[in-house]
């Protein structure tokens, strides 16, 4: 059995919900239907025509990539323009374009987390504060032979954290009473009889980023027919996610060796840098994509260096000014995301039993040569 589009994107949305992108960014479905079965995925950085050429040949319907394929209105949908052909050809092989871009940057275990850990930057924290997860208070009232159950379920579906503890609840025994009206089926009970019920009243911590994921999980292990829960707001909030990560290496290095380190792990095969490559290196920015910008993020948290792409000469000069070394290895070393989001997607697809296969594109979208 295959997934359909709906199913793979719900584990897209679960590794990158699309509520912490940035605002304005140019996410989600872009061209093509989630509604049928999806035979095939692709991961890719870019779509371009070699990469639908890909698809095809792979049998695959569906493309998830991190760069957009529209990222400007479209005055007209010319099939003899470049891109033109690309969506002309994607249209008539059923193709459809999901982007996970500034959400896939952003999220906890995504780009920038992976571009740090590869270059072995420890205790990272955002370098620049983009979305705080709301937090709500969940109060579902349990029958006592079935508390455990429903609290499990729960708090395994990522209810119950408040900072870095885990499973954190309060339960309270009590009585709830209902009376079943013609036409019901209760778990509990005779319809027409008023009943009381040895209850129990579980409140916990519900994140926005999981609160649908916490409901259903909810619902599917409670015994009632009508569950009795209240959700609501609260001003306590949860963790905060960013762009860009910085934090210390376990070892000072030269800016030399970083450099080295850099090529090595984002698999470049040459980076420009900013900055004298004798100077220490003790703690680490980077920053996904074209992070040129985010240099005075990176001094005011105190970092040495940061490892972004595509920084414009006048940065340059401003960061060497101020101090701070720049390593610039190329928008493309973002590449790193196809090998992880297939593997993403294939662990969720086949635990589910599903015969969906998930390839990371094999094609190199990187525009420049290196002489």
């Amino acid at each position: 059995m295959f997934a359909k589009g709906q199913t793979v994107i719900q584990y897209m949305e679960q590794l990158a919900p699309k509520h912490v992108a940035m605002e304005g960014d140019k996410i989600g479905l872009q061209l093509g239907s989630l509604q049928k079965e999806i035979t095939g995925v692709l991961v890719a950085l870019d779509v371009n025509e070699d990469v639908v050429e890909e698809a095809i040949s792979l049998g695959a319907n569906l493309i998830v990539a991190h760069h957009a394929i529209i990222y400007r209105p479209l005055s007209n949908l010319q099939s003899d323009t470049p891109m033109g052909k690309v969506y002309e050809k994607l249209i008539k092989n059923d193709i459809a374009v999901y982007i996970s871009h500034t959400n896939l940057d952003v999220t906890e275990g995504g780009m920038n987390d992976w571009m740090a850990e590869v270059l072995g930057i420890q205790n990272v924290i955002p370098l620049e504060d983009i979305h705080t997860d709301n937090l709500y208070k969940l109060v579902v009232f349990v029958p006592k032979d079935h508390h455990q159950r429903v609290l499990d379920s729960i708090l395994n579906a990522g209810a119950g954290w408040i900072g870095n503890y885990s499973h954190c609840s309060f339960n309270i025994e009590g009585y709830g009473t209902f009376l079943p009206q013609e036409g019901t089926q209760p778990f509990i009970g005779k319809e027409g009889k008023l009943e009381k019920v040895e209850e129990i009243r579980i409140e916990t911590i519900v994140p926005q980023s999981s609160r649908n994921k916490v409901i259903q999980a909810m619902l599917k292990s409670h015994p009632y027919e009508e569950v009795a829960y209240d959700l609501y707001g609260m001003d306590l909030k949860g963790r905060t996610l960013g762009l860009g990560r910085v934090g210390k290496l376990q070892e000072p290095v030269s800016l030399d060796a970083f450099v080295q380190r850099v090529k090595e792990k984002f698999d470049v095969p040459a980076v420009r840098v900013v900055g004298d490559l004798n100077r220490q290196i003790k703690k680490a920015a980077v920053v996904g994509g074209s992070g040129g910008r985010y240099w005075k993020h990176a001094l005011f948290r105190g970092a040495d260096v940061l490892v972004t792409g595509d920084v414009d000469y006048h940065t340059a000069q401003d960061a060497l000014m101020a101090g701070i070394t720049i390593i610039d290895p190329g928008h493309n070393a973002e590449k790193m995301m196809k090998p992880r989001v297939a593997a993403w997607l294939t662990d969720k697809l086949q635990g589910d039993k599903y015969e969906t296969k998930v390839h990371a594109s094999s094609i190199d979208t990187e525009p420049f040569a290196f002489l």
